[in-house]
């Protein structure tokens, strides 16, 4: 059976802002050079590569980096229909959407003794209705939980897809590392716990008090490999086979593990590369064959309760990177080998959301959706109300802000705050969660596992 409906949330009118500029001239250019330049521009901007195509098979999308091909669906979408709801049991993971299905992590049991299940689902992502799910016994919260333990618990990591296999890559809080075959119903393939296997330390103290969430970073699919931030001595960072779940190398970088923010794909000197948000550093490391696991530059980055949330943004080989407590900043850093030498410094930062680079722009939600050029790291424009929420950018150059329960489109291109549309009281919890865009779906969900699938076509 699928999961039980929920209300429908109450929405106010939505807020739409109607274009300030005159509509295009019914007629016809008959001017060449105006039409080459229309066509090049046209072209210029489809082959543009800053997203895939529309599945939604990881954190924060293909690239791990919050941008999508996929169309708001603005104006006829918007405001967004509501299609199904239901609670999936608790933890901070994110649904992801692959090829019309919606697979999602969540925590059930008795949080007072931490006994009880992980459940991974697989929902039809138009209906609601559950496909198969698969489950297995799993604490609240990490073994090694230390501080916020109100604030957190169950799955905090986000399930990848591997398009190739079909293969469902997920991470327990407490280390649990599995591979399911999506194919087979959710049939376990491998799995392995990471404390275990690499006796894994707990978070060292970085200022204030120690804390320690767990597992929290999401596994990212690169090629053969599942790539995850395991923190041990062996190495931080580790890549494992993806049909068997051997050991495929280790970072040389092997100093604590941030485990909160996800590894993210760049290239730095044309060599394919993961940025990682360590509890310590930057680090950039090298995944190319031959070279897999050598360090590119690490920059020095400690945070008070050794809490790095937002994993970093990337622009070819400059990493930009956000935290709270003593830093509350964002810096961009352009990598080279060897180094990182500070591009700008800007005071406005992000608890929870990871930046997303689009084109000239930087975004990132603390409280408000801030803009800042990429240039300079000067603002742009601030607006809206989104808590500790988080953003994507679509194929189409909105922005989809998530946070405090609203749900809301705004013009990535403007320049200033230029809210489209909204949904408000769409979840009751804390929206920690991102946003999945795919399919014309888009599914909001907050950490108590409440979640709702609206439609944008």
């Amino acid at each position: 059976m699928g999961p039980p409906p929920l209300p429908i949330a109450q929405e106010r009118p939505p807020v739409i802002h109607k274009p300030s500029h005159p509509g295009p001239s019914r007629r016809r250019s008959r001017c060449p050079a105006a039409c080459a330049a229309w066509l090049g521009g046209l072209l210029a901007a489809l082959c543009t590569p800053c997203c895939r195509a529309a599945d939604w098979p990881q954190w924060r999308g293909a690239d791990h980096n919050g941008l999508t091909s996929e169309q708001s669906g603005w104006p006829a979408g918007w405001p967004p229909k509501k299609l199904w709801g239901g609670n999936v049991g608790k933890g901070c993971t994110s649904p992801i959407i692959v090829g019309g299905k919606l697979y999602v992590m969540g925590w059930t049991g008795d949080a007072t003794t931490e006994k009880g299940d992980d459940t991974l689902r697989c929902l039809d992502a138009r209906s609601g209705r559950e496909l198969w799910k698969q489950s297995y016994s799993s604490p609240y919260q990490g073994r090694k939980r230390l501080g916020d333990e109100r604030l957190y618990g169950g799955p905090c990591s986000t399930p990848s897809f591997d398009l190739v296999t079909g293969s469902l890559f997920t991470l327990s809080v407490d280390g649990d590392l599995r591979c399911w075959d999506a194919t087979q119903q959710g049939k376990l393939v491998w799995a392995k716990s990471l404390y275990d296997e690499y006796d894994v330390p707990q978070r060292p103290f970085t200022g204030k008090e120690i804390r320690d969430y767990g597992y929290a970073c999401s596994p990212l699919v690169l090629g053969d490999s599942v790539v995850v931030e395991v923190g041990a001595s062996q190495g931080t960072v580790m890549a494992f086979d993806k049909r068997t779940g051997r050991q495929q190398w280790a970072s040389k970088y092997n100093r604590e593990f941030g485990s909160t923010a996800g590894p993210v794909p760049l290239q730095v000197d044309g060599n394919d590369c993961v940025a990682v948000f360590t509890t310590n550093d930057v680090v950039v490391i090298r995944t190319d064959k031959g070279h897999e696991g050598e360090t590119v530059a690490a920059q020095p980055w400690t945070t008070d309760f050794a809490c790095h949330v937002a994993s970093p943004g990337v622009s070819g080989s400059r990493v930009l990177i956000t935290s709270t407590h003593n830093h509350r900043e964002a810096v961009l850093f352009d990598v080279f080998q060897g180094g990182m030498r500070q591009v700008w410094r800007s005071s406005r930062y992000a608890v929870v959301s990871s930046p997303v680079v689009y084109r000239d722009r930087v975004f990132l939600i603390q409280n408000q959706l801030q803009c800042l050029d990429l240039a300079t790291g000067a603002d742009k424009w601030r607006g809206g109300g989104f808590g500790n929420g988080s953003c994507l950018v679509t194929g189409d150059a909105k922005v989809i802000a998530f946070g405090n329960g609203k749900l809301a489109l705004i013009d990535a291109l403007a320049d200033e705050y230029r809210e489209l549309s909204q949904v408000e009281g769409v979840v009751g919890g804390t929206c920690y969660p991102h946003v999945p865009l795919a399919a014309g779906l888009l599914v909001c969900k907050d950490k108590e596992g409440e979640l709702v699938c609206f439609s944008v076509k």
